[in-house]
Order: structure tokens, then sequence, then C-alpha cells
């Protein structure tokens, strides 16, 4: 009995057979052949939009209809604004000036407080009613100086000066000189600003010891009449 032409031929389908005479199967690669031409992507995916910029006098720059805020240092000098899909990234000079949450409102303004605490050393009535200052939330032991200090008649300043040790000695060592303060019962930024400083002055050095071979046999004696002798036998 003879076979269709349409039937199969050896165990292949020739569906399966190409122009040229060779099997479709046979030419097109494996799965895992392709898999493995395909570029390996490992890590996070890092892109971001660049773009210049200039800082205001209030430490603000704009992007996308949003104001965030840089360090007083930065104002004058241009920027470049990394976007980022959740963060804004400020350099300046290649160094990070700023770093914010992206925002895709518009309208807003990001502030840092501590972009602006160089500016509370002329204006420091600013800690009060700032906007940058608005609901800051600090450490618990510098809380509890700003509240204490709010009694004071130069509360401000104080603690302006116990905030502005934190851009120089951090945001921990600040926080430590606190709790020790406040464990004393004191809260006063001289006493705050002293228990820094005896936290940055070296421990006594270390004792060397002598080698014998080192040590003096016969220890000088201070006596000024030898000086007189030897003008004698001059």
């Amino acid at each position: 009995m003879r076979r269709s032409r349409n039937s199969q031929s050896h165990g292949v389908d020739r569906g399966a057979i190409g122009p040229l005479g060779c099997s479709r199967a046979a030419r097109s690669p494996p799965p895992e052949s392709a898999a493995r031409r395909r570029p390996q992507i490992t890590g996070p995916f890092d892109g971001f939009h660049a773009t210049q910029a200039s800082v205001s006098k209030t430490c603000l720059v704009r992007f996308d209809n949003n104001k965030y805020s840089v360090p007083s240092r930065a104002v004058g000098r241009p920027v470049e604004i990394q976007a980022y899909a959740d963060r804004i990234v400020v350099r300046q000079d290649g160094a990070i000036v700023g770093e914010h949450r992206r925002r895709f409102g518009r309208g807003e303004t990001i502030y840092d407080p501590w972009h602006y605490v160089p500016v509370l050393a002329r204006k420091p009535g600013a800690l009060r009613n700032g906007a940058p200052f608005k609901d800051w939330l600090l450490p618990a032991s510098l809380e509890r100086v700003r509240r204490k200090l709010k009694g004071s008649d130069d509360g401000d300043r104080q603690m302006v000066k116990v905030l502005s040790a934190v851009l120089s000695d951090g945001l921990v060592a600040v926080e430590a000189a606190c709790t020790e303060a406040l464990a004393g019962g004191v809260h006063s930024a001289d006493v705050i600003l002293n228990i820094l400083a005896r936290q940055r002055d070296p421990g006594p050095a270390a004792t060397i010891l002598t080698p014998d071979a080192l040590r003096l046999r016969h220890a000088p004696i201070a006596d000024c009449a030898r000086y007189d002798s030897l003008r004698k036998a001059s």
C-alpha cells in the first residue's frame, strides 16, 4: 500500500524541512545555548538622568517642578542633579552634596535641616520658626537638650553651638556628650562642648620600657659648682 505524500518519511516531518533541505530543528539553537548568549545582568539597575542646575540663595535646586536642599557651602556654584527612579543625588565637583527621596508631585520643597545648620550661626532664631527646621526630629538626648534650653534667654544660640558640633564631631559623638551631660544634671552648651573636647584629646602616651643596655649606670648630678671649677681651670 502506497503512503500519502503528506505522510512522514523516515520519521521526519516534511513540514519541518527548510527550503535548503535541512531540518529547522537542526538550524535553531537549543534553548540553553541562546540563554548563554544573553548578557547577564548582575546587581541593581543604576540608571539615572543627569542635568545641570544652579543653587539658589536659599540653598535649593530645582528639578521636575520640585525643590531640593543642598548645604549652604554649595551656593553660588553649579551642581549636577542625578535623578534616579527613587532618589535625587546632587553632586558638586564630583562629590555628593545632597541626597533626597525623589518626589513626583508639583511645587514641593524638600529640606534636609542639617544643610542649614551653618546658617543658624548668623540667625539662631530661625531654629524656632524656620521652614527647614519645622517638625525636625532629633535623636533623644539632643531633643531633651533642646527642650531644656528653650527656657533660657540664649537657648537658641546655645543649641546652635551644639548642632554645629555635629558637623565637625559627628552625630554619634554629640549625642553621647548630650547623654553624659544630662546624666550629670546639666544641659548647657559649654558643658557639652567641653565633654566633646575631652573626647578628642588623645590619652596618655604609652610607657616605653628602656632596655637594660640603654640604662644609665651613673645618674647625672645637678651641681652648678662644677661649672665654677671649669672656669677656674681656664
